[in-house]
């Protein structure tokens, strides 16, 4: 049985046991989370949401929160002796997915 859920701007497709990387979630390692944006449920019987499947959950652990490798963005002009050079981290979270209902 796999799930299609959403967490942030972003889908996944998760099922028992898989771990994810997540925009950072509120909670700490160890928490246990609830995804009730649940747009599918497959196996046996496909169930599709129109948009969300109703009375569906995704239940996963925080296994840790770390940061994203670094993206680096560089813009440069010629022949104007300007460089500019910038960095980001994204802070996300891994989850394992413990639990599918619905």
């Amino acid at each position: 049985m796999y799930a299609v859920i959403r967490s942030g701007a972003r889908q996944y497709r998760v099922k028992k046991g898989d771990l994810i990387t997540v925009n950072r979630l509120k909670g700490e390692p160890g928490d246990a989370v609830t995804f009730s944006e649940v747009l599918m449920i497959g196996g046996d019987h496909l169930k599709i949401g129109n948009p969300m499947v109703s009375g569906a959950t995704v239940v996963g652990t925080i296994k840790s929160h770390t940061s994203a490798p670094k993206v680096i963005a560089f813009r440069y002009l010629r022949r104007k002796n300007s460089k500019k050079t910038r960095g980001f981290k994204q802070p996300i979270s891994t989850v394992e997915i413990g639990d599918i209902k619905g």
